[in-house]
């Protein structure tokens, strides 16, 4: 049906085809992996904030009575912030959820 040349030829073009095929494929895993380096960082970052958060809750109920009861009543500022600061927190963490 078809002459042996016109068929070498075929074949050669086809590997031809499945190199380029692979190349592109290699040269868009390595900039995909270039693009998205940030996204994993910010990934890695949002995971060892939410280990961390629950401490940070704690601290920021118990700091404002610390410093309260350290500082006296010289900084009356400073102490209702962080006195408010655990509501203020508990505030913005419910807007953030319902948001979502």
């Amino acid at each position: 049906m078809y002459p042996h040349r016109d068929l070498s030829r075929l074949t050669a073009h086809k590997v031809g085809l499945r190199r380029r095929i692979v190349d592109r494929r290699a040269e868009c895993d390595r900039l995909a992996t270039r693009v998205l380096a940030p996204v994993v960082l910010l990934d890695r970052l949002l995971a060892v904030w939410r280990s961390v958060s629950p401490v940070v809750r704690i601290a920021a109920i118990s700091l404002p009575l610390l410093l309260d009861r350290s500082r006296g009543r010289r900084s009356r500022l400073l102490g209702t912030l962080l006195r408010w600061s655990p509501v203020v927190l508990a505030a913005v963490q419910g807007l953030n959820a319902v948001r979502r």
